[in-house]
């Protein structure tokens, strides 16, 4: 028999009768660069957790590979034991991060091999996200749990299709117990103009994936936890589907697969006789309050405007500096340098940048329709082509290299539109959509969102954490 207790989000403690899995943990509040906290929240008695046997890791996603707890696991050798193993996927920069916070027996996955570990076989499985065009091209994998009687499987975040669907059922039969995912994340699709409404083929690809697994019992996996505070109008935008919509699709499109909720606290005992879910059963997790109604989708309501996050008069005051020196001296200067600028001219372009201060903003415009070289000019001219508005604050951020785009794209204060089209004598043309970079934002051609950005948006969060027993 194998357990599994959801102790929030994406984190599962998988126990046989032997070994102890723990999967991505997330611990603490505030989550990703302190945007979101765990929905439902949840009362979280860490000294009632279990030994561990094996840590596994899917991805670097702030929301799986959250630095703040791994520092406190790798502290902490009860929970740790000198002898556990980490299993992580073969991602430089996750695992120089476990280097630098002293992890010891990392062993790096590799799809479809299985390893095994006391009474129980575990298998990574492999995700599609590594392509060219892919967002996120960064290793990631599920995970197949077996002790030869059951077999679970945990999605987590992995894209899959039929032929890794075929394998997992060639290699463990019928899977008994499988966290799915269940919500296509909207991130960002707010910030950046896109489409505010359910991605349809996207959710397909889920309820495909559970009927062509076809397991005994499904539950849904992940995407627990929504936008804090004063970013909580985002929970309006970001996630289209609620596990009760998605537990009615699955009824009614895989009606002979077992479903049930399963929420942080529940106990699932899955055995080749029988599966159940206790409800908050768990002897160190429980739900503290089921706020999930504060994630209801409807991407048609007021937000609030962009503002600067900065209230210290002294640093708002040196933050306006430096964001004045930037538009002043540098932005032009880095445009022409871009290898965009062609396109930008091609299109006949008219950017504008609007910084939000404190009850007021500030408008600069770059024409690259006009004959000869651009200039930058305060003010609208009239006609904006591609749009970028954003904090005094952020800007003065990114300027510094003290953030990220993965926070700034995603805390409500920065937005951004195109509407790219070119005139001729009698003409009208708009580009292919497969050459949207032709809309690339200035801003992120100046800061680019690339590995250094990420490895210092990481080792930021490790000189804050590391060391620390809380």
């Amino acid at each position: 028999m194998i357990k599994t207790t959801l102790i929030g989000h994406a984190c599962l403690l998988v126990q046989s009768k032997e070994t102890t899995i723990l999967t991505d943990p997330v611990w603490f509040d505030y989550i990703w660069e302190e945007i979101n906290v765990l929905c439902p929240s949840i009362v979280l008695e860490k000294d009632k957790i279990p030994p561990i046997d094996v840590l596994n890791l899917s991805h670097r996603h702030q929301d799986h590979f959250d630095v703040r707890t791994l520092a406190y696991l790798v502290r902490n050798e009860r929970i740790l034991k000198p002898d556990s193993i980490i299993l992580a996927p073969k991602d430089d920069l996750l695992l120089d991060i476990l280097n630098e916070l002293e992890f010891k027996n990392i062993r790096v996955v590799s799809d479809f091999e299985a390893i095994q570990i006391k009474d129980v076989t575990i298998t990574p499985t492999p995700s599609l996200n590594q392509s060219s065009t892919a967002e996120d091209s960064f290793p990631e994998h599920g995970l197949l749990v077996s002790d030869g009687e059951v077999t679970i499987w945990n999605q987590v975040d992995s894209q899959v299709n039929p032929d890794i669907i075929q394998r997992i059922g060639e290699l463990y039969g019928q899977v008994d117990f499988f966290h799915s995912r269940f919500v296509p994340l909207l991130e960002g699709n707010f910030s950046y103009n896109k489409a505010l409404k359910l991605p349809i083929d996207e959710y397909c690809t889920f309820l495909n994936v559970v009927k062509a697994l076809g397991p005994k019992f499904v539950v849904p996996g992940s995407a627990a936890f929504r936008y804090r505070d004063e970013l909580a109008f985002l929970n309006q935008y970001t996630f289209p589907i609620t596990q009760d919509q998605f537990l009615r699709d699955v009824a009614a499109f895989c009606p002979k697969v077992s479903r049930e909720h399963f929420f942080p606290g529940d106990v699932a005992h899955i055995s080749a006789s029988e599966i159940r879910i206790d409800k908050q059963s768990s002897s160190f997790v429980s739900i503290l309050e089921d706020d999930s109604h504060r994630l209801t989708f409807k991407p048609n309501t007021e937000v609030p405007s962009i503002k600067t996050q900065t209230i210290d008069p002294i640093e708002y005051k040196r933050e306006l500096k430096v964001v004045e020196n930037f538009v002043q001296n540098n932005l032009l200067d880095r445009v022409l340098k871009s290898e965009l600028l062609e396109g930008w001219q091609h299109w006949q372009i008219v950017y504008q940048l609007e910084v939000f201060m404190q009850g007021e903003t500030q408008v600069w415009t770059i024409d690259f329709g006009q004959s000869g070289q651009p200039k930058l000019q305060k003010g609208d001219i009239g006609k904006i082509n591609l749009y970028e508005g954003i904090s005094s604050s952020e800007l003065c951020a990114l300027v510094e290299g003290n953030t990220s785009w993965d926070y700034v794209t995603l805390c409500g204060n920065y937005r951004t539109f195109n509407n790219i089209y070119r005139i001729t004598d009698g003409g009208f043309e708009i580009p292919p959509e497969n050459k949207s970079n032709y809309a690339l934002e200035p801003l992120m051609d100046i800061f680019p969102w690339d590995g250094d950005m990420d490895r210092r948006k990481f080792m930021k969060d490790v000189k804050r954490w590391k060391g620390k027993s809380e």
